[in-house]
């Protein structure tokens, strides 16, 4: 799922809206509005809720307002796959938590012949060639008409003819009898296609990189440009540096440092630009920044690999705190999206 952009609370729709209200109360306090929901509006509210992306503060408060609700020192919400799952692990079983994540996972769309329209044809015609003609013929039915062409083509010919006819002979179609199709469709493909839905290469090799230390990082980054340029390039593109530590705000500078070791903390700086130094110390009172400035001075030389480690050590506790929803970190990209 692409990266959502904050929002302002002019161009919020209804749900978003709610989704907001129901991530800002926790679990505890928002578990009788839960319980009160039906299927349909549970599943479109936490849709929502899992794309939402980051809301920033004064936004919530605004809402938090509207809803004649108090908020008191509330942050930036984060509403991402983790955060969502986590909230409502807290008052719905584990299994109904699972069976909804994974049609969240799974292909974009609120309904599911949405979400059928979104599946590519090829995987779409591989699953439904082991159907009756006729539970064929109710689904394209209810597909947009293009993607109904595009998939017919991927069906074998004889089974496609067969279909095509039960369409034309096909009259209203009973409640009861859909009802239990897209509960089919549901349990047996969507859900399956959200488990097998392989996670992007170059994402992963990214993740291994930051684990290098700088000079293997280096060395294998121009074995590869010298291999796939191309490949390279989306590797870097999505790695998460040290140096990324710059686009953080400075409320979530402060809560890292709040997080890293104090010596540590020096040391990775001893290695950073000045740019990225001054940074960090501007986000520090006055007297603790004197102090760290006067112990990196202390310090002396430091070994490379240790200011290595230090470094890789900042990031990942920074991205510990993003998957926690307590800081927000900016993605390698032209227009600065966001990543949760």
């Amino acid at each position: 799922m692409a990266p959502v952009k904050a929002r302002d609370d002019k161009s919020l729709t209804g749900p978003q809206k709610a989704a907001i209200f129901m991530l800002s109360m926790g679990g505890d306090d928002a578990a009788p509005l839960w319980d009160m929901l039906d299927e349909d509006e549970l599943r479109e509210l936490t849709v929502i809720m899992s794309s939402l992306g980051t809301v920033q503060a004064p936004t919530v408060e605004k809402l938090l307002v509207e809803f004649a609700s108090k908020i008191s020192g509330t942050g930036a919400l984060v509403g991402s796959y983790e955060s969502t799952e986590r909230l409502l692990m807290k008052f719905m079983p584990e299994e109904r938590v699972l069976s909804v994540m994974d049609e969240i996972r799974g292909p974009a769309g609120r309904t599911m012949w949405e979400k059928l329209g979104n599946v590519n044809e090829t995987v779409l015609a591989s699953y439904l060639r082991n159907e009756y003609p006729q539970t064929v013929a109710v689904v394209l039915s209810k597909i947009r008409t293009e993607h109904a062409a595009r998939v017919l083509g991927c069906l074998p010919e004889d089974f496609a003819l067969e279909v095509v006819s039960r369409m034309l002979r096909m009259e209203a179609v009973q409640k009861d009898i859909l009802d239990k199709v897209e509960q089919t469709l549901r349990s047996e493909f969507i859900s399956n296609l959200s488990r097998t839905n392989r996670r992007d290469s170059h994402e992963l090799m990214a993740e291994i990189f930051n684990n290098f230390d700088r000079q293997t990082e280096g060395r294998f980054l121009a074995a590869l440009e010298e291999r796939s340029r191309e490949s390279a390039d989306k590797i870097k593109a999505l790695m998460f540096t040290f140096e990324d530590l710059g686009k953080l705000d400075p409320g979530s500078i402060q809560t890292l440092l709040r997080a890293v070791d104090k010596n540590k903390l020096g040391i990775a700086l001893k290695g950073a630009s000045d740019t990225l130094r001054d940074l960090f110390f501007a986000n520090m009172s006055e007297r603790a920044a004197k102090i760290l400035r006067e112990d990196m001075e202390l310090m002396g030389p430091i070994r490379l690999k240790d200011v290595d480690d230090a470094q890789t050590n900042m990031v990942n506790i920074a991205k510990d705190l993003a998957n926690k929803g307590e800081i927000m970190i900016a993605a390698n990209s032209e227009e600065d999206e966001l990543i949760y």
